[in-house]
């Protein structure tokens, strides 16, 4: 059986700045055939190096994950996204790109360390 995950932002901060979780994050990664994110990742990993004053390769964090752009409004998916809980508009765009990518959440794990969003993820049906 094919698994595929969807890695938040704060999965890939984690990992870029050695954070404590980063070898939970490893671990978890390293189980999955296919990961995937919001195409935002990469927007929010060069804010967050710059905020920290870091000079890295954003693509040394995202090479291997296939990025998510969607083509269309996801109106619908944010909608579901925002009846399962109050997030962030950012936070609330990488469970609507999960949701483009899998209208099934149980097909799909997220992969997040945000508290509220591993909470609607799990109320949407995502495996977290």
């Amino acid at each position: 059986m094919t698994t595929a995950v969807a890695v938040d932002t704060s999965c890939l901060v984690a990992l870029a700045f050695g954070e404590p979780q980063a070898a939970r994050v490893l671990t978890r990664l390293r189980r999955f055939d296919h990961m995937f994110a919001s195409a935002l990742v990469e927007a929010e990993l060069m804010a967050a190096f710059r905020r920290e004053r870091v000079d890295a390769d954003i693509a040394d964090f995202t090479r291997d994950l296939a990025l998510v752009s969607p083509d269309r409004p996801l109106t619908a998916e944010l909608q579901r996204t925002a009846e399962a809980g109050y997030l962030r508009g950012a936070d609330m765009w990488h469970v609507a790109c999960a949701l483009f990518l899998s209208p099934d959440p149980a097909e799909l794990t997220f992969l997040t360390l945000d508290d509220d969003q591993r909470t609607v993820a799990r109320r949407l049906g995502f495996g977290v």
